[in-house]
């Protein structure tokens, strides 16, 4: 795929998951730093903060299969299930032998695979920082917006989506509200949907999306929202573009009833793509609140938090 390099300065690294490649950067040493993107967007929406971050923590970015760098396969070959996502997560870390002291950054379907994993492993992360989101199920006063509905429940909007790449194209025009993508970002975000089988990941997460008991996901949603209360005093950045037209300040304000110590940095002209919108400050940010809660060598050592 075309890919502008300069903005992309990573290596590429690789993993077998049931004969599909899953693509990952995994760059500086440190304490690991886990990057867990949503759709449309792979590990290029967060080169910010893996340069702003390497020099002081391991910092590790998943391209979820079907996305990004990664093995584009058909329905046969792969499950494109919400459950199979926390599962390559896993696999991923254990791989890289990254058990302890973990925090996560989560966008997007980021959110719901990463707390996902947490869940599942609630001894091994430390810290999370938190970008237009969610890990539970739609608030009750939001309704799913109509370009999402399209996707999810129509043959038009798949046919849309395969075709012609709109969801992709809508979300890197939509997705930031100060100023435009510059070309060479946009020319990033899409490089990896440049065919319809290689946009097949991005229907799939739209038509995964669980709104009732018996949709596929709904169950696991359920148990990663009983499992969010074990994280209520862990330390936690929320970082929130109020621009959102999908995770507005419904979901925002979800996010702050169920964790009411957590830090927020509200950008009130700020879009979806809340990292492409903000980066210097985010990143800034981002860096205050890890050396704010790093432990000491001592409480690492001891367990503590």
């Amino acid at each position: 795929m075309q890919l502008p390099q300069h903005l992309y300065p990573f290596s590429s690294h690789y993993l077998d998951l049931g004969g599909v490649r899953c693509h990952y950067v995994d760059e500086g040493r440190g304490d690991p730093v886990i990057m867990v993107h949503g759709n449309p967007t792979w590990s290029f929406y967060f080169r910010s903060l893996i340069l702003g971050l390497r020099d002081q923590f391991r910092t590790i970015a998943i391209d979820h299969v079907g996305c990004g760098m990664s093995d584009k396969p058909s329905d046969e070959h792969y499950d494109f299930s919400l459950k199979r996502r926390i599962d390559d997560l896993e696999a991923l870390l254990d791989h890289l032998q990254v058990r302890e002291n973990i925090t996560l950054v989560l966008h997007d379907w980021g959110g719901m695979i990463g707390m996902g994993y947490a869940v599942r492993h609630p001894q091994r992360v430390r810290r999370f920082v938190i970008l237009n989101t969610a890990a539970f199920h739609m608030p009750k006063a939001k309704r799913l917006p109509f370009a999402l509905w399209l996707g999810r429940n129509t043959r038009l909007g798949a046919w849309l989506i395969l075709r012609w790449n709109l969801f992709c194209k809508a979300a890197a025009w939509i997705g930031t509200k100060r100023t435009p993508l510059p070309a060479d970002v946009k020319q990033g975000l899409l490089a990896p949907y440049d065919s319809p089988a290689h946009r097949l990941a991005v229907l799939r997460f739209v038509q995964s999306i669980p709104l009732k008991p018996g949709d596929p996901g709904f169950d696991v949603v359920t148990e990663i929202e009983k499992g969010l209360t074990q994280f209520r005093n862990h330390p936690m950045l929320i970082v929130w573009g109020l621009r959102d037209f999908v995770f507005d300040r419904h979901f925002l304000n979800e996010w702050e009833r169920r964790f009411p110590n957590a830090e927020v940095l509200r950008l009130a002209d700020c879009g979806h793509y809340v990292l492409e919108d903000a980066a210097e400050p985010i990143v800034t940010q981002v860096k205050a609140f890890l050396a704010a809660n790093t432990p000491s060598p001592a409480a690492k050592e001891s367990g503590r938090t």
